[in-house]
């Protein structure tokens, strides 16, 4: 009975000691404490950054510069989809002295921006858009001038290829003209930047819809009008050549005629009058 009392004392006191030692200053002395205040540091930086990196992405600065700036000229091919309709192209924009994105008339748009409100960043579909009257785009609503503004969920009238289906703004763009595959805007429209060359279809049409291309004779526009850009500048060059053709002319035309037409008129007239008297 003693040895077994005197057994368990032992145990309990080793035990104790254990306890003891483990919670002491020492060992709390040896507890990695700046490996766990650098992983803490890195979990906050982390954070940090990945709040910021989504603020940037919601809240996107615009800015002026790049391109296109206000001394390039760049165009874009632009066509209207309503219920399956492509409507007719927009009238020649009225506006062009106060506003450096505008409409031809033929489908195409130039984009050549007057100050740092129309360059960069800030050359957007929405920036057009917002200065062509009766034009109206948001990411629910498309209005093509002069006709019914429809936003998503309208049902699309009758005579028209979707009639009776409900549709929805959407807004697709391909880089070039030689590309097949197009992209859709996401988020709001009004946010998409133009590009040289590019093609855009701004459509309201049943979500399951293939939105098109602008038509083939946009297309042809706006290759014509991109190559006719470069040739701008070189009509300075014209006017002197014009000048110098011009001045011979009357010069050499008026001295040959006097001479020859005067001389044998007053000298054939005389001499037969006087012959006769």
């Amino acid at each position: 009975m003693v040895s077994t009392t005197m057994a368990s004392n032992s145990t309990g006191k080793w035990v104790q000691r254990a306890a003891t030692t483990g919670g002491g200053r020492t060992y709390r002395g040896q507890m990695p404490v700046n490996w766990y205040a650098s992983l803490a540091l890195i979990v906050i930086v982390g954070l940090g950054l990945v709040g910021l990196s989504r603020y940037q992405l919601s809240h996107r600065s615009t800015t002026s510069s790049g391109p296109p700036t206000t001394q390039q000229t760049w165009y874009a091919g632009l066509a209207v989809d309503i219920c399956g309709t492509i409507e007719p192209n927009l009238p020649a924009s009225t506006n062009k002295s106060k506003t450096g994105l505008v409409a031809n008339g033929n489908g195409v748009l130039t984009i050549a921006p007057k100050n740092s409100s129309e360059s960069g960043s800030n050359a957007t579909l929405g920036k057009f858009v917002s200065t062509y009257k009766g034009l109206e785009l948001t990411n629910s609503t498309l209005q093509y001038p002069g006709k019914p503004a429809y936003t998503n969920g309208n049902v699309c009238p009758k005579g028209t290829p979707d009639a009776g289906k409900p549709g929805i703004v959407i807004v697709y763009s391909w880089p070039n003209f030689t590309s097949k595959q197009g992209a859709e805007t996401p988020g709001d429209p009004q946010k998409l930047l133009f590009q040289n060359g590019q093609l855009i279809t701004m459509a309201f049409v049943p979500a399951n819809s293939t939105v098109p291309k602008p038509p083939s004779t946009v297309i042809t526009n706006l290759i014509t009008a991109d190559q006719a850009g470069p040739t701008t500048p070189t009509t300075p060059t014209t006017a002197p050549t014009i000048t110098p053709a011009t001045n011979p002319t009357p010069t050499s035309t008026t001295a040959p005629s006097s001479t020859s037409t005067t001389a044998p008129s007053s000298t054939s007239t005389t001499k037969p009058g006087g012959t006769k008297a």
